[in-house]
């Protein structure tokens, strides 16, 4: 990608070069160059932390005093301070900053380590890791489990989604005694460390009241499980849109979301890439860039992506 920062010249291999340096000095711990990285970093996790918290806020806002930079809600004044905030900032700090994410960045196409931390945190990976953390749904596989061979934690996963053996071999291709005996041992390694309740799917817990009679003993209405009526069509458009999404920019992504999506002012979001100093236009810096020319843009791009679907 090569979103330009019009203060310096991206394509340019010395600023390129200066920022694959800042940003391998920052993965080594150097103070400075860590603290440097973090400020480049800290207006895109702002933005990021404020959309996606309120986006999933909910009652939050009425019982917790907000913990984003610039708050929201209707609290009362001694109402706990809520955590979602703060980690949330952690979170994509980490995700974002971590060692093995800036000696990733090459500087690629003249973009710049600010542009690269853009790109990844308006991707579509991001936000679902970031909701995977959020809502606990992330299933993390023991390390104990891995060893014990290269296809166990597939076959873990599949146990927890209550394949039995005959499927487990027949999705990884694995004959099916192996796959029992395989199976075998990851009972017996959890068993060992009683950890045999990983292998439990998840259930949806309602926080709504139940309903009906409480004390019927088929009473099951505090637990919800999702059940989805698949429609082929639907699916199949739907996965047209998702490829047509992906082939947008993450500019262009951005200020669909933004407008379309969430219905956000236009001047709120040309302040918000003023402040990022992300052009629409190459040959118009940021901060020259007016409503007129960011309708043009959103214009432009839902054309680019009926183009991709087919859809007029």
């Amino acid at each position: 990608m090569a979103h330009q920062k019009h203060t310096t010249t991206p394509e340019s291999p010395v600023a390129v070069g200066a920022n694959i340096a800042l940003a391998r000095s920052a993965a080594n711990g150097e103070p400075p160059a860590r603290k440097k990285v973090n400020h480049l970093a800290h207006p895109i996790i702002t933005y990021q932390t404020d959309r996606f918290c309120k986006r999933f806020c909910a009652e939050n806002q009425y019982r917790y005093r907000c913990s984003l930079q610039t708050p929201w809600g209707s609290s009362p004044t001694d109402a706990p301070l809520c955590e979602w905030g703060n980690a949330s900032y952690g979170w994509m700090l980490d995700d974002l900053t971590n060692n093995k994410r800036l000696n990733r960045y090459e500087g690629k196409n003249g973009a710049l380590l600010q542009h690269y931390l853009f790109h990844i945190a308006n991707s579509l990976p991001f936000y679902e890791r970031w909701k995977d953390w959020r809502f606990g749904r992330r299933i993390n596989v023991p390390d104990y489990i891995k060893e014990i061979d290269p296809q166990a934690a597939k076959v873990f996963l599949a146990l927890r989604s209550g394949d039995n053996t005959t499927l487990i071999a027949q999705k990884l291709a694995l004959p099916e005694p192996d796959t029992e005996v395989l199976c075998h041992k990851i009972i017996v390694a959890l068993t060992q460390r009683q950890r045999l309740y990983l292998l439990n799917p998840d259930r949806t817990q309602s926080l709504t009241p139940p309903h009906g009679n409480d004390d019927s003993p088929d009473h099951t209405s505090d637990i919800e499980i999702a059940v989805e009526d698949v429609d082929i069509e639907q699916t199949e458009r739907m996965q047209i849109l998702g490829n047509a999404w992906e082939s947008l920019s993450p500019v262009e992504q951005f200020v669909l979301e933004a407008m379309i999506i969430e219905e956000q002012d236009a001047n709120d979001v040309l302040a918000a890439l003023k402040k990022l100093d992300i052009s629409i236009n190459s040959k118009i810096p940021a901060h020259k860039t007016d409503r007129q020319q960011l309708y043009y843009f959103r214009r432009k791009t839902l054309a680019k992506l009926a183009a991709f679907t087919g859809l007029k």
